[in-house]
């Protein structure tokens, strides 16, 4: 009884904290020399494609619903719909758009002393990070990657969005 109650008073003053005000490394190992993220696989360069459904083709072919990663081709021809870096499916692309105004805006001399320095800074983190042991930081590109079905031609429209590049893509049912 006489412990409840004066712990219960030390733990409520106001200048006494039942936890640190920072984390804490208890254990002493430091952050960054455990195996997730040494060994971790590196991000992907591709955008995330979720299926939902199955998708099937005319020949009753199908692809099992699922994470794909949507590569645009090096001619931006056609999309490759990869699986644990293995390719799955090959369709056309029918529409490529790239963003001019992004690029005016990556040639601003301003913008060009920005990311210069960005740059410098995030060289400063990336020594630090390897002395730990942790993989390098990279610039971070946009990217997404949508689906959706088209009831009036029986189509799956695919919408693909990396850095200043726009593609679509059909895949017909």
């Amino acid at each position: 009884m006489f412990e409840g109650i004066y712990t219960e008073q030390i733990l409520m003053h106001p200048t006494i904290r039942a936890y640190p005000q920072q984390p804490q490394n208890m254990s002493g190992v430091t952050l960054g020399s455990q195996a997730i993220y040494r060994y971790s696989l590196a991000d992907s360069d591709y955008p995330t494609l979720v299926l939902a459904n199955y998708l099937f083709d005319g020949d009753l072919d199908f692809i099992p619903p699922g994470h794909y990663e949507l590569a645009l081709s090096d001619d931006w021809d056609f999309f490759i719909l990869l699986q644990s870096k293995e390719p799955k499916a090959i369709f056309p692309v029918i529409k490529v758009e790239e963003d001019e105004s992004e690029k005016e805006r990556l040639k601003d001399p301003k913008n060009k002393k920005r990311i210069k320095k960005e740059a410098k800074e995030r060289e400063k983190i990336n020594e630090k990070r390897k002395k730990v042991g942790m993989p390098e930081e990279e610039e971070k590109i946009y990217m997404e990657a949508s689906i959706e079905y088209k009831e009036n031609g029986h189509y799956y429209l695919v919408k693909y969005i990396r850095g200043t590049i726009k593609a679509w893509g059909v895949i017909k049912r």
